[in-house]
C-alpha cells in the first residue's frame, strides 16, 4: 500500500496564507486515488487552538479508513496539557502521531514524553534547523522523529544536507520527502541512510500527490526499497501500540 505520510486537512483561523486558512481534501483525495495512494496521514492547519483543530480533524477522519490523524500541538502555548491532548487523540479518536511545527516552537520534553507514553511518532517541521535533532534523538531513543521536507520546505540545502547526516547517525530519526525539490539529496539520503529511513509525503492538499510520487519512482530503486519508502516504513511507524516493532537496520544502497 502507498501511504502519504504528510497531508493537511481542516480549517485554520489565521487566514494569512493557505496553511493558515483551509485544507479541503476533495481534490486531493481524487488525485491521490488516481495515483494509487491508499492511505494518508493528515494533520490540522495552523490554528490558535489545537484542541479545536484536532477535534475537527477527528470528525474528518472518522469512518474514513483512508485517513490517519496526527494531533497538532504547540509546544509552548499548549504546555502543561500536551500529554492530555495526545492521550485523548490517541485513545478516543485513534490518532497515530503528533505534529509539531518549528515556526511555532520546537519539540520539548513534554512533547517527547507524550509521544513515548502513547508510543506514537513525532512529525516535526524543523524549519531549516535540523540541529535540534541532536538534542531530541539521543535524549529520547525510544521515540521516533520524522523530519518533514528532509529538513526544509524552502530549499535550504544546508539544512537538507545536515538532515541526511542525522538520518545516517540516529536510528530513531526518519524524514519525509514532501516538497523536496533538490532531488539529489533524496538520492544521497537513500545511499547514506538506507531506504528504511525515508517516508513518502506530499504536503497535500497544496502539492499534487502524483507529482510528489513521481520523485520516488525516479529514484529507480529496487522494488523492495521503493516499497519501504512508499508505504512499508509508514505502516510500521503508525502501527497500533500492541504491534509496534523496533526500527530495523537496512543496508546502504550503492
Amino acid at each position: 500500500m502507498i501511504v502519504d505520510f504528510h497531508c493537511h486537512a481542516g480549517q485554520g483561523d489565521g487566514m494569512s496564507g493557505p496553511p493558515f486558512t483551509d485544507a479541503p481534501l476533495g481534490t486531493y483525495l481524487r488525485r491521490a486515488r488516481a495515483a494509487g495512494i491508499g492511505r494518508t496521514v493528515v494533520v490540522p492547519c495552523f490554528h490558535s487552538d489545537y484542541s479545536r483543530a484536532n477535534a475537527e480533524l477527528a470528525r474528518i477522519v472518522a469512518g474514513n479508513p483512508r485517513l490517519t490523524g496526527f494531533a497538532f500541538v504547540h509546544a509552548r502555548r499548549d504546555a502543561g496539557r500536551i500529554g492530555a491532548m495526545v492521550r485523548r487523540a490517541v485513545r478516543e479518536w485513534g490518532f497515530r502521531g503528533i505534529k509539531v511545527h518549528g515556526s511555532e516552537a520546537q519539540p520539548t520534553r513534554e512533547v517527547c514524553e507524550a509521544a513515548r507514553a502513547c508510543r506514537v511518532p513525532v512529525l516535526v517541521d524543523v524549519t531549516g534547523r535540523p540541529h535540534v535533532l541532536h538534542m531530541l534523538a539521543p535524549q529520547y531513543p525510544d521515540v521516533t522523529f520524522v523530519v518533514a521536507h528532509l529538513g526544509s520546505f524552502w530549499d535550504d540545502w544546508r539544512a537538507q544536507q545536515q538532515t541526511v547526516d542525522i538520518l545516517a547517525r540516529y536510528p530513531n530519526v526518519y524524514a519525509d520527502t514532501s516538497g523536496v525539490r533538490r532531488f539529489d539529496y533524496l538520492v544521497e539520503a537513500v545511499q547514506r541512510a538506507g531506504a528504511g529511513k525515508l517516508l513518502f509525503g506530499t504536503d497535500g492538499p497544496w502539492l499534487h500527490p502524483g507529482l510528489e510520487l513521481e520523485k520516488i519512482r525516479l529514484l529507480c530503486l529496487p522494488a523492495a526499497d521503493e516499497a519501504k519508502i512508499l508505504g512499508g516504513n509508514a505502516l510500521r511507524l503508525v502501527a497500533r501500540p500492541g504491534r509496534v516493532s523496533a526500527p530495523q537496520k537496512h543496508p546502504v544502497v550503492s
